[in-house]
């Protein structure tokens, strides 16, 4: 009998089947979407066992200055990965058709590198990996526990209206559900280029969306065409 468990970003339902436990390492050059999301030759892999704050997400240094963690966590593991290739172990595959591993560079377990350095937390709600690191980090004072920041989940729930992540056997608004799978970025560049960047783009990481500027994200490069978005031209 399959095991089923809840985990990831809007509490992805989780089917671990002896297929994904099983199946082949993904190999390659990695694009960082986020602290906790990477895509390998088109595969988007959501890091298990670790909960990174999301791209929007604004916290506070040690000298109580607003920072943004969650792309201060993605610049953190695109530069950790340089130009090498990595590992993916498949554990599973979530209910927006993400593949859930364990990634490694050479040997170094990624999840664990993240964790121990404070650019994201074990998440604890669904698995006890990870919280050895986690409290070192907290102990040392890396990263995300050098200042106050506020649980990504937290953060989720209160940018859903209170939503948070959902319940056995319930399901999430439609809407909410399709913004989630919105991963283009709409920027608009200094001398006002409307670009949309793929999440396997060369800078995607490193994009920043202010909505109170007129940027968002899309969800296909169809409706980014349509709505006088353009791709990049290097």
């Amino acid at each position: 009998m399959p095991q089923y468990a809840f985990l990831g970003l809007g509490l992805s339902l989780i089917l671990f089947s002896g297929s994904a436990l099983c199946a082949e390492p993904i190999v390659g050059r990695a694009s960082v979407t986020d602290g906790d999301t990477v895509v390998i030759r088109g595969t988007r892999i959501r890091l298990h066992s670790v909960d990174a704050p999301e791209s929007a997400q604004v916290c506070e240094d040690a000298n109580n200055q607003e920072y943004r963690c969650g792309q201060s966590a993605a610049l953190a593991l695109s530069d950790h990965i340089g130009e090498a290739n990595i590992s993916c172990e498949p554990r599973a595959t979530d209910r927006y058709g993400r593949t859930v591993a364990v990634c490694r560079k050479g040997t170094e377990d990624l999840n664990a590198w993240m964790v121990t350095q404070g650019h994201a937390i074990a998440f604890r709600r669904y698995s006890a990996d990870y919280i050895g690191q986690e409290k070192e980090a907290r102990t040392r004072k890396r990263g995300l526990w050098a200042g106050t920041f506020e649980d990504p989940s937290d953060w989720r729930r209160r940018r859903r209206g209170g939503r948070g992540e959902t319940l056995p056997g319930a399901e999430m608004p439609r809407a909410t559900q399709e913004a989630m799978t919105c991963t283009i970025k709409g920027n608009i560049s200094r001398s006002g280029n409307h670009i949309y960047h793929l999440p396997e783009s060369r800078d995607y990481a490193r994009v920043t969306i202010d909505e109170q500027a007129g940027e968002r994200m899309f969800c296909s490069e169809a409706e980014a065409l349509a709505a006088g978005w353009r791709a990049p031209q290097r």
